[in-house]
């Protein structure tokens, strides 16, 4: 029943946008929105309905009001200003989400229909929805301190270094006292914040702490672990391993650009060393030539085992200019089917990360 009410909502969508394209350019009539998306972050289940708060005006000569609105859940109720706006007025449009009814990250979908010709538009409310703990001793295996979680280490996935990444860490309070906002503090790298979302957490009840990660100031790419301490107090305290992989970010440029930029190109970009003995070192050998028309600048050069020595000559390449990544893999200890990768960061704007594999097989 579900399927066939998205199916049809979907169907709906799609006729009321064929409507809006044949409208284009017979006038150009829209709301206009604050924003079209919110995003209500980690919402634990037991605080019950959020409202999002959407924001509108209009700047035609003629009377506007919202005609209709669809949703594609109905779990999200909606309401909205119902008056007709004059030009430079500014309504409302509220839609209210219950968090019991998704678990996980979810991304809403709202359609609304002004009065005049080609003025619809679609609305977004996204978030994550965290359902309430059965057993919270199986649930939040890692207790440090006061508080279990449900992960030994908290994850930041890919982190850019253009604006800093978040991340809810939710947390249960296995003490027996409050957990106050206004108490926590954090001992960590300048480049990760922690703070409290909810003003208190009683004993025996959970809230989010969210973690912010500046992977700028972090100043270094690829993979990252960092140890943090936070506490309420002397006896209250918790640690946690922060991990992250740092990108640099580079903005869009023009094509004809392309052919001017830094680039480089790897040769081979893996190795199949077959059957190899354990006790056996070897030593091989990646080309790096930069491609392109300006310096390319080699910033990283990472391996995801410490059985890898890696060595570069030195850490620029001229446009067209070659050098040799010298690679010294030690399998001792090891048997059986090994991979191992390599990842170079480079200013190349296109491919800033590249990486090469290295394959054997260990008697």
């Amino acid at each position: 029943m579900q399927r066939f009410g998205f199916s049809a909502f979907f169907i709906l969508l799609c006729c009321l946008q064929a409507q809006v394209l044949h409208a284009q350019g017979t006038q150009d009539s829209r709301l206009i929105w604050k924003v079209n998306k919110l995003d209500l972050g980690a919402i634990l289940e037991e605080e019950g309905i959020q409202v999002a708060t959407f924001e509108f005006s209009h700047s035609q000569d003629s009377a506007v009001w919202i005609e209709k609105v669809w949703t594609d859940c109905g779990c999200t109720t909606v309401e909205y200003t119902q008056d007709s706006l004059v030009a430079g007025e500014v309504g409302m449009l509220k839609v209210a989400f219950d968090p019991g009814s998704a678990v996980g990250n979810f991304s809403r979908l709202v359609v609304v229909k002004g009065n005049l010709a080609n003025m619809m538009d679609t609305l977004y409310l996204e978030g994550k929805a965290v359902p309430k703990p059965r057993n919270p001793e199986v649930e939040y295996p890692f207790v440090s301190g006061p508080v279990g979680m449900r992960q030994e280490k908290t994850n930041m996935g890919d982190v850019f270094t253009n604006e800093p990444a978040f991340k809810a860490l939710e947390i249960f309070n296995f003490s027996d006292s409050v957990l106050r906002a206004d108490s926590l503090r954090y001992f960590g790298p300048g480049h990760i914040q922690i703070r409290q979302m909810q003003d208190s957490i009683a004993p025996g009840k959970r809230g989010i702490l969210e973690i912010s990660y500046d992977g700028a100031a972090k100043n270094d790419l690829g993979y990252s672990e960092d140890p943090i301490q936070f506490f309420w107090s002397d006896s209250l305290l918790a640690d946690t391993d922060v991990i992250a992989n740092i990108f640099e970010f580079y903005p869009g440029f023009a094509k004809g650009e392309l052919g001017s930029v830094p680039a480089l190109r790897i040769s081979p970009t893996e190795i199949d060393l077959k059957e190899i003995s354990a006790d056996e070192i070897q030593e091989l050998t990646y080309t790096l030539t930069n491609r392109g028309r300006e310096l390319l600048e080699i910033k990283k050069v990472q391996g995801n085992c410490g059985c890898l020595s890696l060595t570069l000559p030195k850490t620029e390449l001229a446009p067209g200019e070659s050098m040799d990544l010298i690679v010294t893999f030690d399998p001792k200890g090891r048997r059986g089917i090994d991979q191992r990768n390599i990842y170079i960061f480079t200013n190349d704007p296109l491919n800033p990360v590249q990486s090469v594999i290295l394959k054997s097989r260990i008697e």
